[in-house]
C-alpha cells in the first residue's frame, strides 16, 4: 500500500519548521519527515530533529546537497524510496527548501520513481503574512533590509526570489498564511484577497505560530497534477481570453476578471495583453521593464522580441524584478513539415499567415492599476511600421538567446 505525502513549501522564515513541529506534536500518526535546506548547515533539519527526538521520536532524513528540486532525478527519489524500504511509517512530509520549486518536486511523486511507493496527497505553501504584505500587497517595492536573492547552485543563480515565492503560491493546494499576529486585520485580508487572485484554486487558511490541526495538512486528497499545473491566476486569465476569442469576441479594450474575485475587492484587477502580431523592440521593452508601476503585482507570459525570432521567451515579473527566459521555440521557426505536424497536434493554436504563432501574450495582475495606461506603454514597445522593415538583428538586444538562458531586469517602479 502506498504512503500518502504532503509537500511543504515556503520561503525561509515563513514558519514551515514551526508548522511541521506542531504537526508532529499533535498528530497520532507515524510520520516520516524528509527535510531539505539550501544552506551548508542544515539548520531546519537540526531544529526538526531536535523537536522530534524530544516528542514523538520520528526519524528525520536530511538532504544536504542543495535544493531538492535540483536533485530530483537522483537524491530525492533515492532518499524517499530508501526511507520507504527501511522504515515503517504511515505518512511522509517533505519540507522543501525556501527556494524549492514545488512542481518538479510534485512530479517525482506522480510520474517519477517515487510514484510507486507514494501517493501525493497535497502541496502546501506557507506564507509569512508580514513579508508578503510588505513585498506584494502594500504597493511599496523597496526592500532595503533584504539583499537581492537568486536561486541557483551558488550566489550566481539567476532566478529572482520574489518570482520563486509566487511560483510556490501558484502551484499548491493549500495556502497557509502564517504569522498573522504581525499584521492588522485589514492587512491580513488584503494578503488573502491577493493570494486568492494569484491562486484561485487553493484553499487559504490563516494562522499564528503555525498552529493548524493535523487534519488540515494530512489526508486531504487535494492534489491533482493537471489542475495544479493550470491553476495559477495568470494562466487562468490567458485561458479566459483565449476562450473569449474562440467565442468571437475581439474587443481589445475588454478586461478579463475572475468573477469569484472581482476587481473592487481591494482594487485587485486581472487583465491580459495579447493579439499583438508585431515584435517588441528590445531596447524599449527593456526600458519599460526597468520602469514598471509599483501597483503591478504579477505579470507573466510569452514575449516575441525582435531579433529573437526563433526563441519563445517567457517574461515573469514579481516584486521589483523581471526575468526573461528562453523556454522554447516558436512553431513558425520550424521547417514547414514540422510546422504542419505541430499545428495538427494543436488545432486551437492561434496562427497568423505571415508570423505564425509569434505574438506577445501576457497576464497582468495589479492593485488600483491603470491597466489602459500600462497596455498603451506596452504598445509603445512594439516595432513601428518603419522599424518592421529594419534589420532586427542590428538592434541592441539584452534578451537571452539559448534554451534555458535568462536575464533579470530590476524595476525602480513609479509612484
Amino acid at each position: 500500500m502506498s504512503a500518502p505525502v504532503t509537500i511543504l513549501c515556503g520561503e525561509l522564515g515563513a514558519g514551515k519548521t514551526t508548522l511541521l513541529s506542531n504537526l508532529l506534536e499533535s498528530s497520532d500518526r507515524e510520520i516520516a519527515v524528509l527535510v531539505n535546506d539550501v544552506g551548508a548547515v542544515n539548520v531546519d533539519a537540526d531544529l526538526v530533529e531536535a523537536r522530534t527526538d524530544l516528542t514523538t521520536g520520528e526519524e528525520v532524513l536530511a538532504l544536504e546537497s542543495g535544493c531538492i528540486c535540483c536533485s530530483l532525478g537522483g537524491e530525492l527519489s533515492r532518499s524517499v524510496i530508501q526511507l520507504w524500504k527501511e522504515h515503517d511509517f504511515e505518512y511522509l512530509v517533505v519540507e522543501a527548501s525556501g527556494v524549492g520549486e514545488p512542481e518538479p518536486i510534485a512530479r517525482q511523486f506522480v510520474r517519477g520513481p517515487a510514484g510507486g511507493p507514494y501517493d501525493l496527497d497535497a502541496v502546501v505553501t506557507v506564507v509569512d503574512a508580514r513579508r508578503f504584505y510588505d513585498r506584494f500587497a502594500s504597493g511599496e517595492t523597496d526592500q532595503p533590509d533584504e539583499p537581492p536573492v537568486r536561486q541557483g547552485p551558488d550566489e550566481t543563480g539567476s532566478r529572482p526570489l520574489a518570482d520563486l515565492l509566487l511560483e510556490q503560491v501558484e502551484f499548491c493546494d493549500l495556502l497557509v498564511v502564517n504569522k498573522c499576529d504581525l499584521v492588522s486585520d485589514d492587512e491580513r485580508d488584503r494578503v488573502v484577497a491577493l493570494l486568492e487572485t494569484l491562486q484561485p484554486r487553493a484553499e487559504v487558511v490563516t494562522t499564528e505560530y503555525g498552529a493548524l490541526k493535523p487534519e488540515a495538512l494530512l489526508d486531504s486528497e487535494r492534489f491533482d497534477l493537471e489542475a495544479a499545473a493550470e491553476s495559477a491566476g495568470w494562466k487562468r486569465a490567458i485561458e479566459a481570453d483565449d476562450a473569449r476569442d474562440e467565442a468571437g469576441a475581439h474587443d481589445d479594450d475588454a478586461h478579463i476578471h475572475d468573477h469569484a474575485h472581482p476587481p473592487e475587492r481591494y482594487g485587485i484587477e486581472v487583465d491580459t495583453y495579447h493579439r499583438r502580431r508585431r515584435p517588441l523592440h528590445p531596447g524599449r521593452f527593456a526600458a519599460f521593464l526597468a520602469d514598471l508601476p509599483s501597483d503591478l503585482v504579477r505579470a507573466k507570459g510569452l514575449c516575441w522580441i525582435a531579433g529573437r525570432d526563433r526563441q519563445a521567451i517567457t517574461m515573469s515579473f514579481a516584486g521589483a524584478e523581471t526575468s526573461l527566459e528562453v523556454t522554447g521555440r516558436w512553431i513558425a521557426s520550424f521547417s514547414p513539415e514540422h510546422q504542419e505536424r505541430y499545428r495538427k497536434s494543436q488545432p486551437d493554436l492561434s496562427w497568423d499567415e505571415e508570423w505564425g504563432d509569434r505574438e506577445t501574450r501576457l497576464a497582468l495582475i495589479g492593485r488600483h492599476l491603470a491597466m489602459d495606461d500600462l497596455q498603451a506603454r506596452l504598445d509603445d514597445c512594439l516595432l513601428t511600421e518603419s522599424e518592421m522593415d529594419d534589420d532586427w538583428s542590428s538592434f541592441e538586444n539584452p534578451a537571452p538567446t539559448g534554451m534555458g538562458d535568462s536575464v533579470t531586469i530590476s524595476s525602480d517602479g513609479d509612484d
